[in-house]
């Protein structure tokens, strides 16, 4: 489904974890640095559809670019063409409160050319010219922005799965990429480039980010909880009853979370269901082929039937035949 994109750091979650357990905080019975695996681990059981999708246009130089701080998995790449640069001239006191261009995060999600302000820097929108087409948009400036008009598939190779989830991998195309060390290496010296990737879950300092909503925070807590009560079994301490209940909780919050994260929203249930409705269409194509019949009878105005097969004749000609019979006689 499409999920609310609010985060809060990980410090931010063990205060909401040492203030339930407040009397183990005082006993100095808690390690936040112990506990940062645990919350890295539920973001990676809430799968990637927690990870905000960004985009970015990079520079190539030499061959080589710098892959963003918080790149994590790449989704797609295109090698952008030409360009035209556009400028807002201010006149005044001028502040800037609206989107120059109508944005369209992705096909199908909104109504063409409406216009959004989650647009910053890069945005991809649908033209409003009737011609189906798309536009690619960056901002470099407060009043000026690049227009992209053509571009083309740019192939990866050379990457492991945990970095690229993308089609661009088998893609029959001229221009090829690699990603390897924090950078992305190109077969052309010089030009732009742009992806499509999922960010991973640090803020701009480095701080270990989880998605902030009610069914997942209470998976994040008692996931923390519960191996805090471990260490402290570990330990000698007698909280086994405290440890029964909080893991019989924690599988309640798992399926809760796990459920609303992996619950489509409207845009995807109606793909789902364009999908199924042309593999039904095929289905019943192919079933009417697999059982056509052997000798089919052909029938119409045209048509001599002669026992068990059919002669189809010229209606004109036969219709001739008959005139000059008749004048004859």
């Amino acid at each position: 489904m499409g999920v609310s994109q609010q985060y809060r750091t990980f410090t931010q979650l063990m205060e909401d974890v040492s203030i339930d357990f407040s009397t183990y905080a005082l006993e100095g019975m808690i390690e936040p640095q112990q506990l940062i695996k645990v919350a890295t681990r539920v973001n990676y059981d809430l799968g990637l559809k927690i990870h905000r999708t960004k985009e970015v246009v990079l520079d190539i130089e030499h061959g080589r670019a710098q892959l963003p701080f918080d790149f994590k998995y790449l989704n797609y790449a295109f090698r952008c063409g030409s360009y035209t640069l556009n400028n807002t001239m201010p006149s005044g006191t001028h502040v800037e409160t609206f989107n120059d261009v109508p944005y369209v995060p992705a096909p199908g999600e909104m109504s063409p050319c409406n216009e959004d302000d989650t647009c910053k820097d890069v945005c991809v929108i649908k033209t409003c010219d009737d011609k189906n087409s798309y536009q690619l948009i960056q901002r470099v400036g407060p009043n000026q922005f690049r227009q992209f008009s053509s571009w083309s598939q740019l192939r990866i190779q050379n990457v492991n799965d945990p970095v690229c989830f993308c089609p661009s991998l088998g893609a029959q195309a001229l221009d090829i990429a690699e990603i390897k060390d924090g950078f992305i290496l190109t077969t052309f010296r010089t030009g732009k480039v742009y992806l499509s990737f999922q960010g991973s879950m640090e803020n701009a300092q480095g701080d270990l980010l989880v998605l902030d909503q009610p069914y997942c925070n209470e998976y994040y807590e008692y996931a923390i909880k519960q191996r805090i009560l471990e260490n402290m079994v570990w330990q000698g301490e007698n909280v086994s009853q405290q440890l029964g209940l909080i893991e019989a909780r924690l599988r309640a919050a798992r399926n809760n979370a796990l459920s609303f994260v992996n619950t489509p929203n409207f845009a995807e249930m109606r793909k789902i269901w364009e999908v199924n409705r042309r593999a039904q269409y095929h289905n019943y194509y192919n079933m009417f082929l697999s059982y056509a019949p052997v000798q089919p009878t052909i029938q119409g105005p045209g048509v001599v039937s002669s026992g068990k097969n059919s002669v189809v004749q010229d209606v004109a000609s036969t219709s001739c035949d008959t005139a000059s019979q008749t004048t004859v006689t």
